[in-house]
């Protein structure tokens, strides 16, 4: 499924997928652990393979260079990486917030196990919260992620995206990227090298000023009024040319105002369902 997801805790409101284990506030990481199906290490052995000698008789063979990385609970294969990689144990991930949540305020919120255990993050709530317009609030998150399957450096970030499944991982490792070239507010940890806990908070020192950077441009936009017709253009471009690039999707919308220009009763809607519910969402 498009989430992915295997097990997951969370504080707070359900997620969109309905799934994982609802926490009340303040619970100990060790049962967070169990709650987020985090209760488990990774462990690995030396490649080998099977081979025949002059005799015709089946020997087993090393292969020195690489490391088969499996689960302790189920034994189930995560990955092959090499001698140097640096995995990251689930439980170093939830370990990264124990000062954070009984010393600095810090609250957890979601933590959870992607595509079988080969990815896993935690997410704590900062306390920075701001109300944008009526009922709209942002809420300031650290992030902490990493993969054992070579496809994501271990990442500590700041954000504003409630993490609850793969896809909105996704995007807000990709919405702090594209916020600023020079990654203000991450952390990366590359699995050649060995992950710090301490070392990855004195960096994050700066996620402040990524929050007041982000509720900067948020203030910026929630003064910039949007009529019922570009709100209809912009969900459009959104539901109907998901495979377009960001240039073919602004000439689209481009070409929308004049259609409904020139032809209004001509306007159809394949995503018509979507659209009256995101309207409706627009529309307070």
């Amino acid at each position: 499924m498009a989430h992915q997801l295997e097990h997951m805790a969370y504080v707070g409101d359900t997620p969109w997928h309905g799934l994982g284990n609802q926490l009340s506030p303040h619970q100990p990481i060790e049962v967070w652990a169990q709650q987020a199906g985090m209760d488990w290490r990774i462990e690995s052995s030396d490649v080998s393979y099977m081979a025949q000698n002059h005799r015709g008789q089946n020997i087993i063979l090393p292969f020195e260079e690489q490391r088969v990385l499996y689960r302790s609970d189920t034994h189930a294969p995560l990955s092959v990486v090499s001698q140097r990689f640096q995995e990251v144990q689930p439980h170093s991930i939830l370990e990264f917030y124990r000062d954070l949540t009984e010393q600095s305020g810090f609250e957890l919120e979601t933590a959870g196990v992607l595509k079988g255990g080969k990815k896993f993050w935690a997410l704590a709530k900062t306390g920075q919260t701001t109300a944008l317009k009526g009922k709209d609030v942002s809420n300031g998150y650290i992030l902490l992620a990493t993969a054992c399957d070579g496809t994501l450096a271990t990442t500590a970030q700041f954000t504003s995206i409630r993490v609850v499944c793969n896809n909105t991982l996704a995007i807000a490792l990709r919405s702090n990227n594209a916020s600023s070239g020079a990654g203000t507010g991450v952390v990366k940890v590359p699995h050649s090298t060995r992950f710090d806990a301490d070392k990855v908070k004195q960096q994050l020192g700066i996620s402040i000023r990524g929050w007041d950077e982000h509720m900067y441009q948020m203030k910026q936009l929630i003064q910039r009024k949007v009529s019922q017709t570009q709100a209809a253009a912009y969900f459009e471009a959104v539901f109907n040319n998901t495979n377009l690039t960001v240039m073919e999707q602004e000439d689209n919308i481009i070409r929308f105002y004049r259609d409904v220009a020139a032809k209004p009763e001509t306007k159809t809607e394949p995503n018509g369902r979507a659209l009256t519910k995101v309207m409706q969402m627009f529309n307070g």
